[in-house]
């Protein structure tokens, strides 16, 4: 395959990204393998099995969601105006007694379609009935890294049942990749922590996991067991084996030193739209995490509280949030955003050798998008414009491993009509509270 005549975000791992104009991108099976200066047709060789005419558009590293809770989309909008404490046990995790393998594989269905047509090309997903969105994510065509949630009140069998599952995912397909998903370090027990670290380290895992997640979280670790989570993930060797760590916003001075002893092995996922949204009193401390080494990616978290699984949105919101809570409007530059939404959020996934960026050798995940529209004009620097105004809208044409998945802004693998009248038939049985109970109670 061969993009035409494209402009093509480069983005170096350090110093100005930049937009290189009139490029054609070659694509061999899953593979860039060449970017060269747009070339006279009446001068190339073999013609291409398939030309994409990349003509006015901008092609950019196919979006990572960093974290993600994707069947979470049948509960959207049915929590809202709530505290955390309220957002948990008044209606999330009663509503998650109504989880069923069809629900949350149609749940997943909707959510795979809603990132494809945005441009977002692999999901880090921790959610319950993983092999489901497993089966969603291979018929849609998108990449993801899934890691089955448990608590440890649901005691050992669910326990073992979860690493199962994620041993069970990896030989799915080639676009699935699977990490342990102990849910938090507040629900899940030292000793388990423990096991799950020592079977992330004999077959070769990542664990991602919430730590950290608010500092009224840290704080009630401090005053119940003397230590934050992050002491936690260091004593039970969660950060010795690799840890996605989702929020962090509760990272304290004190954690700082021990992140950067794992910085090789360690990123955080910041999804800033839901700290706003829950009146949380910290945002993901980004600029100390960098300056530490750490790697920090960029997600949606579940549209059950983020309401979209938009990472254009969420990329927007990193850029704001921490130029506000560093009180310095020349942090979180324009190249530092968009780093961190490609190569950070690659990183996040543990694939940073395999996308986040457009070069030879790379898996040939893209995303074609057009600045033509009203809110971008005039576009003085498209670096702005993906950071500050796009729209998930925007994307005109997806790739994912070197595979056409949308083209023309209509999904190429599923019916989008279908998965829509699937999801509306069913969102209500999920958010159904009339069943009683709960799968968790939120006391940190």
């Amino acid at each position: 395959m061969l993009i035409r005549n494209v402009s093509v975000l480069i983005v170096p791992e350090q110093g100005e990204c930049r937009v290189d104009e009139a490029q054609d991108i070659h694509v061999q099976d899953d593979r860039i393998v060449a970017i060269t200066p747009t070339a006279d047709a009446s001068d190339a060789g073999e013609p291409p099995t398939e030309v994409v005419d990349g003509s006015g558009l901008l092609a950019v590293p196919g979006l990572v969601n960093s974290h993600t809770h994707s069947p979470m989309v049948m509960m959207r909008g049915a929590a809202e105006d709530l505290n955390i404490e309220d957002w948990f046990n008044r209606r999330i995790w009663p509503m998650e007694v109504n989880l069923t393998p069809e629900r949350v594989r149609v749940g997943a269905r909707l959510a795979c379609a809603e990132m494809l047509l945005a441009g977002v090309t692999t999901f880090v997903d921790h959610y319950f009935h993983a092999d489901q969105i497993a089966a969603a994510a291979i018929e849609s065509g998108i990449r993801a890294d899934l890691a089955p949630t448990f608590f440890s009140s649901a005691g050992q069998d669910a326990v073992d049942a979860a690493f199962e599952t994620t041993g069970d995912l990896s030989a799915r397909h080639p676009r699935i990749t699977a990490s342990l998903g102990p849910h938090a370090t507040y629900t899940v027990t030292d000793e388990d922590l423990r096991r799950t670290a020592d079977l992330a380290r004999s077959d070769g895992r990542r664990i991602h996991l919430h730590a950290a997640e608010t500092d009224d979280q840290t704080q009630a670790s401090l005053e119940k067991h003397g230590v934050t989570p992050i002491q936690v993930l260091e004593r039970t060797g969660v950060l010795e084996a690799g840890a996605l760590v989702a929020h962090g916003c509760g990272i304290r001075e004190e954690d700082l030193p021990i992140l950067e002893r794992y910085a090789d092995r360690t990123t955080v996922a910041s999804c800033p739209k839901v700290y706003l949204k829950l009146a949380m009193s910290e945002v993901t401390p980004i600029k100390r995490l960098r300056s530490a080494g750490v790697n920090v990616g960029i997600g949606t978290d579940g549209a059950a509280v983020h309401n979209t699984l938009d990472v254009w949105e969420a990329i927007r919101m990193v850029a704001l949030t921490q130029k506000q809570r560093e009180h310095d409007a020349e942090w979180m530059t324009l190249s530092d955003t968009l780093r961190l939404a490609t190569r950070g959020s690659a990183a996040a996934a543990g694939l940073e050798n395999q996308i986040g960026v457009l070069e030879p050798g790379r898996q040939a995940d893209i995303a074609l998008v057009d600045l033509s529209a009203p809110h971008h004009q005039p576009v003085h620097d498209p670096r702005a414009a993906l950071v500050y105004s796009m729209r998930a809208s925007d994307v005109v044409t997806v790739l994912v491993a070197g595979q056409i998945v949308v083209r023309d802004r209509q999904l190429t693998t599923m019916d989008l009509a279908e998965v829509l009248a699937d999801a509306k038939s069913l969102a209500h049985t999920l958010v159904d509270l009339s069943q009683g109970g709960a799968v968790q109670h939120y006391a940190p």
